[in-house]
């Protein structure tokens, strides 16, 4: 599994960084009930890959939940022992005495349904046919993650969450939690994220889509089949998404209109900003599946919780209980603060305990992942506060590490 620290988070080696979680072990929870999914389809069994970081306390009450963005996964934190340069997409954020601090929080991290990071994805095998779903695995949605989220936290035996959290698309997640499974979560934590995709936002995943699908590589999805991958779509598609991660003064700061070797006079990359897009580019094709990118994008576009609720917001919010902070950034364009303050007014509208704050940052969507010590603050001081008031951190002698399961109950 890559690393997304190199371009995202810090830059610390695991070796110089002392406040790691350490060396890590992905797991994976296997499930035979079947699953029904929103597009009318069911799994009829699963697995969940997942890792775990700190201590789960004797009342089992202090367990946060980390839902990961359209191309992250279950490693949220750590290194593993056999490839230690590739650190957690949030270790800045989670580990010991960091804003989510491991030494007072069980903190879960889970791969989704679809993906191509150990859970079961196109990549998977169908187990009616004895060969890799491809194309024909199902489309799921936010809700499917979430349903099945909450089945790994009855397999792990968390009957509620002191926390969910997550970023972009990892944020509408924690926000779906908070409605779909409101007595299951006591806080939730909402960053950068947004209550719908705009227009333009599902033009940009149409876009990239497309540029996926009409390579001829692609194969109406069945590209493994004939031994190829639709490379060139992905490498486009990876493009077109790295700009909008990006604000347009953090691009013209790193880049500008340096040139690599002066102009050549031709369509090789001579602009700095050329070589780096197509690097990402390059690199995001190496390891991410075309199917799985198509799923994701769409389990985006669909997310629209007021729809229920004739587009009210405020009442498809309703159901909501626990306390909730909402984060936004100032140069984030792809989910501006204006759509995190949709968020907010609705649940101000029903009477919803709800804090807020806009981070200036310059660093565009990608904010979330990265330092920012006034963000960091508000995270750290809300996760302090919630360890105070709710006394989490109540362990055994004997460490809980022994009284947890590693691995899933059979």
């Amino acid at each position: 599994m890559p690393s997304f620290s190199a371009t995202t988070a810090s830059t610390e080696t695991p070796a110089a960084n002392d406040r790691s979680v350490g060396s890590v072990l992905s797991q994976t929870a296997h499930f035979d009930t079947p699953l029904p999914l929103a597009c009318g389809r069911t799994l009829p069994q699963y697995d969940l890959a997942y890792e775990t970081y700190g201590t789960l306390d004797t009342q089992r009450s202090n367990a946060v939940l980390i839902c990961h963005a359209l191309n992250a996964s279950h490693h949220v934190a750590g290194f593993y022992a056999d490839d230690p340069d590739n650190l957690g997409w949030w270790d800045n954020m989670v580990g010991p005495g960091k804003p989510l601090d491991t030494n007072r929080f069980f903190v879960v991290g889970v791969n989704n349904l679809g993906s191509c990071f150990g859970s079961t994805g196109p990549i998977s095998t169908n187990p009616a046919t004895g060969k890799p779903w491809g194309s024909d695995f199902p489309i799921v949605t936010v809700e499917d993650w979430v349903d099945a989220q909450a089945h790994l936290a009855d397999r792990l035996g968390i009957a509620q969450w002191a926390a969910v959290m997550g970023g972009s698309l990892g944020g509408m997640q924690a926000l779906d939690w908070a409605i779909r499974y409101p007595s299951r979560i006591r806080n939730a934590l909402v960053i950068a994220a947004a209550p719908n995709l705009s227009a333009e936002n599902i033009a940009f995943n149409e876009i990239a889509r497309q540029s996926i699908m009409s390579d001829p590589d692609y194969h109406d999805g069945n590209f493994g089949a004939y031994g190829v991958k639709p490379r060139r779509g992905l490498r486009v598609a990876r493009m077109i998404g790295h700009i909008t991660y990006l604000s347009d003064e953090q691009m013209e700061a790193k880049f500008g209109r340096q040139l690599r070797e002066g102009l050549k006079f031709s369509f090789a990359p001579e602009f700095q900003i050329e070589s780096y897009l197509r690097y990402q580019g390059e690199k995001f094709a190496e390891y991410y599946d075309a199917n799985t990118y198509l799923r994701v994008t769409k389990a985006l576009d669909y997310f629209d919780p007021a729809t229920r609720e004739g587009g009210d917001l405020a009442r498809a919010l309703a159901p909501a209980t626990c306390r909730l902070l909402v984060v936004s950034f100032t140069t984030d364009w792809r989910f501006p603060a204006s759509r995190s303050r949709e968020i907010v007014k609705a649940l101000v509208r029903e009477r919803r305990d709800v804090t807020y704050a806009e981070i200036a940052a310059p660093h565009g969507h990608d904010a979330f992942l990265l330092d920012n010590p006034q963000y960091h603050a508000v995270v750290r001081a809300w996760f302090a506060r919630m360890a105070t008031e709710s006394g989490v951190g109540d362990f055994p002698e004997s460490g809980a590490r022994d009284d947890f399961p590693r691995k899933p109950p059979a």
